[in-house]
């Protein structure tokens, strides 16, 4: 009988296959199109996905069995990076929690904080040495990604003709439409008016916004 048991508990320590929980840091997931897509992708390689939002990959898998490797291939397939180094994934954070508070988030949500103040809590790190790194890698500020993801929702909005600009200033966190009308001629050149009448050629994917 201890021959047996010992011989059970040998089988048990040496099986192979241990799945592991792990969270993935995913470059460029900048829209739901985005999340669909490397859900997809992940499950095809036999990747069990927990949970999954814009840039973060909560997952379940035997890493002996699936690479890190092809995890990264499968991905740069498709448009995506995995993140390893520590900076980069934290300025792809930065990036996707404005991108999803901006397109896809609660308006209301940023009229009351500012974005240092909510960066600050959604990351647990000081805003000066997020704008910092930020700056350092991305050459531009955090401010100017900013304006220029909100221009580029009011331009969508703008294209869709179903409110009015006093609406999308409001929606977007402007305290006047003056204050959006300007950003909006500095940044594209153009008027919103002049902007809707060449709208059709004027979008641009969220993650080459820069």
């Amino acid at each position: 009988m201890i021959s047996s048991r010992c011989e059970a508990d040998r089988t048990v320590k040496y099986m192979p296959g241990k799945k592991q929980h792990k969270t993935l840091h995913v470059k460029n997931m900048v829209c739901p199109r985005c999340i669909r897509v490397v859900r997809e992708e992940l499950e095809k390689l036999g990747i069990s996905v927990n949970e999954i939002t814009l840039g973060e990959v909560n997952v379940y898998y035997d890493p002996e069995v699936i690479s890190q490797e092809k995890i990264n291939e499968t991905l740069e397939a498709n448009g995506f990076e995995l993140l390893i180094d520590k900076k980069a994934r934290t300025i792809e954070h930065i990036k996707s929690y404005i991108i999803n508070l901006i397109h896809y988030g609660d308006p209301g949500k940023y009229e009351q904080q500012n974005f240092s103040s909510l960066l600050e809590k959604e990351l647990n790190m000081d805003y000066h040495y997020l704008s910092s790194l930020f700056s350092s890698v991305e050459n531009i500020t955090i401010e100017q990604f900013i304006i220029l993801q909100k221009i580029e929702k009011a331009k969508e909005l703008v294209k869709y003709d179903e409110m009015t600009l006093s609406e999308i200033a409001y929606k977007l966190g402007y305290k006047s439409v003056q204050h959006l009308s300007n950003q909006f001629k500095k940044t594209t050149g153009m008027t919103a008016s002049q902007f809707k009448k060449m709208a059709s050629n004027m979008r641009k994917p969220l993650d080459s916004v820069n």
